[in-house]
Order: structure tokens, then C-alpha cells, then sequence
């Protein structure tokens, strides 16, 4: 097994808790941060603009991603150019369809030759991949997140599609393939075998870092322990 210091594959942190997101800056193994409407709505955050504006100030000098969340083309456009206007770090994060099912392509490939970096979100096919590529190929770096983990929840090994969607986007070195959605952190060492560029992980994954490595006896003996210990805890008696 690598460590963690020789993979290739960047690392990312995925979230939108704003004390996570600078705890984990301080730590030079993570290289960029992501983020989307749901997960900021699940730690209460009411005002967007407020928020991102906030993070970019305080994360200056890491790739960031912020969702747009119209589902209008030409509201995602107007939307798309004011993120983007935020930070010289600041990625564009489109969805592949809005949620009616209609492929973005014609807005990634408006917003690709304007110059707006972007991250092209929620695709889970090869068929979207080459999609993509096709609309980003002339534009500026770019981020092409596929959905592993999803990909994994329906019971379909992730590892050969995020293998061919690496070859798909070999003709244009500006863009980059996102494993995202782990479920473990034995997914970053997948992405990583398989030349995915970048995986974005929650801080609950990023956070067992140090595991890596560690020996197995050792955690074994460790897991004895933690159940003696809450059952003692507890104060459980037969």
C-alpha cells in the first residue's frame, strides 16, 4: 500500500461547515475544497453569497467549487458568471441535466468559451463523460465530477468506469476527472491506482487519514478495547 504522501491523486475536502472546511486548509495534504446546496442546507446556511464569499477570504489560494441552483439555462448562465466573478480560485460547479433530465451541454459549452471555470457535477455515466469532454475541450481547466459512490450504491463496481472516463479525458490535459462521493477511505487508494485526478471527500473520511497503514492486529486489539470500554460505560450487567 502507498502512503498517503506518495499518491498522485489530490485530495479534496466536500462540505460546507465552515469551521471543517478551515480546519482542514491547515493541513497541506488537501488541495482544494467542494461544496453543494445540500450540504450547506444541512449545517443551516441561509445566506449563499454571504457564506462563499466568506470562504473564498479565508481559502485564497485553493481551487473552490460553488453550485449553482437555477433550473432555467439562462438563470444557471447569470448565475455561473457571478460565481465565477468571486475568485481567480473559484470553480463553477454546473449540473450535467437540470432536473427536468436536459443535458447542459449548450450552457457548459457557453460558459466554457467565456472563459468560466467550471465543474461539470452529478454525471454517473461514461456516455455523460464523453458529453462533457465534447462541450469543455476548447475552454479553460475544468472539473469533471463522476459520482462513484453512487455509482457503487446501486451495486455496480465504480473502479472500470472511472478507469474509462481517465482515457476519455487523456486529449485535454485541462481537464481533470473528480472521483466523487466516496463511501471509505479505501476509495481514495481506487482513484488513485486508477489515475483518477481527484477525489473530494467529507471530513469524516479525510479525518482516518491516519489510520493508513495501520497495523491490523494493533486494530484489532483496539476495537476489543472501545466495546469493554462502553460497556463498562454503560453499566450493563447480565
Amino acid at each position: 500500500m502507498k502512503a498517503i504522501k506518495d499518491l498522485k491523486v489530490k485530495l479534496f475536502a466536500d462540505g460546507a461547515d465552515k469551521a471543517g472546511m478551515l480546519e482542514m486548509y491547515q493541513n497541506p495534504l488537501i488541495k482544494g475544497f467542494t461544496t453543494n446546496p445540500t450540504l450547506m442546507r444541512k449545517v443551516g446556511i441561509g445566506d449563499y453569497q454571504s457564506f462563499a464569499r466568506e470562504i473564498i477570504a479565508a481559502i485564497p489560494d485553493r481551487p473552490l467549487s460553488f453550485e449553482v441552483f437555477s433550473d432555467d439555462f439562462a438563470e444557471m448562465e447569470r448565475q455561473a458568471k457571478l460565481i465565477s466573478s468571486w475568485g481567480e480560485n473559484v470553480f463553477v460547479k454546473i449540473p450535467v441535466t437540470n432536473s427536468q433530465g436536459v443535458f447542459s451541454g449548450p450552457l457548459i459549452k457557453k460558459l466554457a468559451d467565456a472563459g468560466v471555470r467550471q465543474n461539470v457535477t452529478a454525471l454517473t455515466t461514461l456516455a455523460q463523460v464523453r458529453d462533457v469532454v465534447a462541450q469543455l475541450a476548447g475552454g479553460p481547466n475544468a472539473y469533471i465530477s463522476v459520482f462513484a459512490g453512487r455509482v457503487a450504491d446501486t451495486g455496480v463496481d465504480p473502479v472500470p468506469l472511472m478507469a474509462a472516463a481517465v482515457a476519455m479525458l487523456a486529449p485535454c490535459p485541462h481537464l481533470e476527472l473528480i472521483w466523487a462521493s466516496p463511501r471509505e477511505l479505501l476509495n481514495i487508494f481506487q482513484a488513485d491506482g486508477v489515475g483518477c485526478h481527484v477525489i473530494t471527500a467529507t471530513n469524516d473520511i479525510l479525518k482516518k487519514l491516519p489510520l493508513v497503514g495501520k497495523d491490523l492486529t494493533e486494530y484489532s486489539l483496539d476495537t476489543v478495547k472501545m466495546f469493554k470500554k462502553d460497556a463498562e460505560g454503560a453499566g450493563y450487567a447480565l
